[in-house]
């Protein structure tokens, strides 16, 4: 079944460039009717359908032979019962234990009956087509109550996805709320494999979302769900469309096995579609540059334009992350501002590589860390890194294959230090992530993002974070326009705007007056200054050019 095309630069993209949508039957569908369509795509799609496991007593038999076959192992009845007991359902294990034995103790060191120790794999993350996915439906189970479930994926026979449909027109909210109960009532029971569930998807067959089985869930976390999405951030929201997209078997894998975070506060983060698609860029990017040996120069390096507080940090820690795993790259350094050694993303360095960060000022302690072999990651600031570039004039990095990824690429960083890296790192590939990029109309002459870093490799600005709900809200005022230039303020067509004659238009001095003038006269009930011992809010003037913002600041001046 191929519903869409990957992108043409690389077959290993899970996020896609095109989607050619699914035709949909307008038709009344019951919820029963929408399970068994959702049932035979993923059938479809390669899931091996197991009507039959509908209990707790039936789901341990078919881990038993998954594990068998991934493990090349056979178990007695007696170490069977014992790898139960002392590994995969440990007495007294939480949610939290189990999603550990997912992303970090999934290798077990276990002791045969004739004295043999051998790891045994819960999931093969190196080779992900080698783990076996089957869907099961209407599995019951009883906690505290008496719960059956609409559909489950196991991975290796561990339930890891569960899916609760609603029938169109009842709201989505409702499936969620539901998958709340079930988790207070019985997926946590004794005994319940139920605690390995990494991932929730709900749909009412027309919106369709996932969410991480993050440990404190409640009715206010419905905010934390996703829609999952095109490279373009164009959402897909249709189950059938979701289905063919997320639910295809190597992108599941991925989403659970390479693109989740399980941090330093026992949360488990699963990406968004546009972390995902930054990272894979970045990969594909240090990948086929090296292929080119186009490094140092700007296609071998990229930059990300991902809204301030839409989770760059963590998109930066992952694909540094996945970028010492490359063969080829013997060093991966993650840049930060000074401020920025304090964040709790560094703790998950430190955790990852004790010795990757450093908070000293001295360049001694960065040296130090250079020259370990076994610490393939480094975090430092732009200045003790220059320093260093300063001080060292011949140090064998300055040879070796290096990725640079600046968490938040600022002007600051584009002056001396960028020199320096380029004088003395033979083969690099550098990527930037902001919020705030440099374009040539507002550089003022000087340097660009694009122009240090290389090319936009991927984009979610301003307007898909406020669609998505995943910054604050805004609160807009619309003010009637101004009759002399209701025309212009009315357009719509991006062309015409930009003309010069109509840029003219929009800063016209009785423009820019009458606008100054309304918010000098309604600032401070606008940010709430009037009632008695408000401090009230603070304020931010955007416009759309440097020019604009001269032009307001003479007329706020004069008035």
């Amino acid at each position: 079944m191929t519903h869409y095309n990957t992108i043409a630069e690389s077959n290993n993209f899970i996020i896609l460039d095109q989607y050619t949508k699914i035709p949909q039957s307008d038709s009344y569908q019951s919820e029963s009717d929408l399970q068994r369509e959702f049932i035979r795509d993923l059938v479809n799609q390669g899931y091996h359908y197991l009507p039959k496991l509908t209990n707790p007593q039936a789901m341990l038999p078919n881990v038993r032979e998954q594990l068998h076959t991934l493990n090349h192992v056979q178990f007695t009845d007696s170490e069977w019962q014992r790898f139960v007991e002392t590994f995969l359902d440990k007495p007294g294990d939480s949610i939290i234990d189990k999603t550990r034995k997912i992303h970090e103790n999934y290798i077990h060191d276990f002791v045969f009956d004739d004295g043999r120790i051998q790891n045994i794999y819960l999931l093969d993350k190196k080779n992900l087509p080698r783990n076996k996915v089957q869907v099961i439906e209407q599995f019951e189970q009883k906690g505290t109550q008496a719960n059956r479930y609409d559909v489950t994926i196991l991975v290796n026979g561990l339930p890891l996805v569960q899916i609760e449909l609603k029938k169109r027109g009842v709201a989505i909210r409702e499936a969620f709320n539901q998958i709340h109960r079930y988790s207070k009532e019985s997926f946590n029971a004794e005994h319940s494999l139920y605690k390995y569930l990494q991932l929730f998807v709900i749909s009412n067959r027309t919106n369709t979302r996932y969410f991480a089985n993050t440990t404190q869930r409640n009715k206010n976390s419905f905010d934390f769900t996703m829609h999952w999405a095109k490279a373009d951030n164009t959402l897909i929201k249709d189950l059938k469309d979701f289905t063919a997209t997320f639910f295809e078997k190597n992108t599941l894998l991925s989403v659970l096995l390479k693109y989740s975070v399980f941090d330093v506060n026992n949360t488990l983060l699963v990406m968004r579609p546009y972390q995902i698609a930054a990272t894979e860029r970045i990969l594909w990017k240090i990948n086929s540059a090296y292929q080119a040996k186009h490094w140092i120069r700007l296609e071998g390096g990229g930059c990300i334009w991902h809204t301030t507080g839409s989770g760059k940090t963590l998109t930066s820690f992952k694909a540094a992350r996945l970028a010492t795993e490359l063969d080829f790259i013997d060093k991966v350094f993650f840049v930060v501002d000074r401020k920025d050694l304090d964040y709790q993303t560094m703790k998950e360095y430190q955790r990852f590589s004790p010795d990757s960060v450093n908070g000293s000022d001295s360049t001694a302690g960065l040296k130090r860390n250079l020259e370990k072999d076994d610490n393939k990651i480094i975090v430092t600031t732009i200045d003790k890194l220059n320093n260093l570039m300063k001080t060292e004039s011949d140090l064998a990095i300055y040879k070796k294959q290096v990725v640079f990824i600046f968490d938040e690429c600022h002007r600051s960083q584009f002056g001396e230090a960028q020199k320096n890296l380029r004088k003395k790192f033979k083969r690099f590939y550098q990527f930037g992530f902001t919020g705030t990029p440099i374009f040539p109309q507002n550089a003022l002459g000087a340097d660009t993002t694009a122009s240090v870093f290389g090319r936009e490799l991927h984009s979610y600005v301003i307007t898909d974070a406020i669609r998505d709900e995943k910054v604050l809200k805004f609160k807009v005022d619309y003010n009637d326009v101004r009759p002399k230039f209701k025309a212009i303020e009315t357009e719509q067509d991006q062309q015409k705007l930009s003309a010069a004659e109509n840029k003219q238009a929009l800063l016209h001095p009785d423009r820019i007056r009458e606008i100054a003038q309304y918010i000098l006269s309604n600032f401070r009930q606008k940010t709430h200054r009037l009632q008695a011992g408000g401090k009230g809010f603070n304020a931010l003037f955007a416009v759309s050019s440097v020019d604009a913002a001269k032009l307001y600041y003479e007329a706020f001046k004069q008035l």
